[in-house]
């Protein structure tokens, strides 16, 4: 119960390897390209929930993780100094930058495109977004992708395909519940469903749809007595 609970209560890290690119593979081979030469730009946009985020965080640390300095851009406040400085830079609801931040930003895409590698990302393609021309012309030279939400169909399959390489059987039923009843990026999905496999063995039990309403009592029996815990702990205004 205490891996479900890790699970359940921290979202996973972002990574390129668990992100689950369903029409996605293209952006996912073009980012990891990115990273690997830290030269070039990458736009992405699309809806909430798509996954431009979980990109752009994974892109940062894996290009970390390769030695480059690195910074995150994000409105309202863009720490411009860190990005200046950076040989690899992700940029995140750019959409929302103010007109002088729209400035800097166009002048860092200059910089970077000299010596450096930027991937940015907005809730819609270059030219429907309401920026600079200028900036919206540099932002659109890079390559742009357009980011899918996953399907549930294409969830389901995700899952299914990382229970069987885990050598886990699932009793009908779990998946759906998974998807209807937990927060439904697959980052957290696929951290429950390893979770629920450790879980299954510690009780020598298979992974049916009791047992898995059963952990998710207990676990909610527990925050319920945590939160009163804390609440007796903390002292009145």
């Amino acid at each position: 119960m205490r891996q479900l609970a890790l699970a359940l209560g921290e979202r996973p890290a972002p990574t390129l390897g668990n992100f689950v690119p369903g029409r996605n593979q293209a952006a996912l081979a073009a980012v990891r390209t990115l990273v690997d030469g830290l030269d070039g730009q990458v736009y992405l946009w699309g809806a909430a929930g798509s996954g431009r985020t979980h990109l752009l965080r994974a892109a940062l640390d894996a290009a970390r993780e390769r030695g480059a300095r690195c910074a995150w851009l994000a409105a309202p406040a863009p720490d411009w100094g860190a990005a200046h400085a950076a040989r690899f830079v992700a940029a995140d609801d750019i959409d929302r930058l103010g007109a002088q931040d729209q400035i800097r930003l166009f002048d860092l895409v200059n910089e970077l495109r000299a010596a450096g590698a930027l991937i940015a990302a907005g809730a819609s393609s270059p030219a429907g977004l309401a920026l600079r021309e200028d900036l919206r012309t540099r932002l659109g030279a890079g390559l742009v992708f357009q980011l899918h939400a996953l399907s549930d169909d294409e969830k389901t399959a995700a899952l299914a395909a990382r229970a069987a390489a885990l050598g886990l059987r699932l009793g009908e039923g779990v998946l759906p519940y998974l998807l209807t009843h937990l927060r439904r990026d697959m980052a957290t999905q696929i951290a429950v469903l390893d979770a629920l496999d450790r879980y299954s063995l510690e009780q020598k039990r298979a992974v049916t749809l009791p047992l898995v309403r059963e952990a998710l009592a207990d676990l909610e029996r527990e925050e319920r007595c945590a939160r009163r815990l804390q609440a007796r702990r903390s002292p009145p205004l």
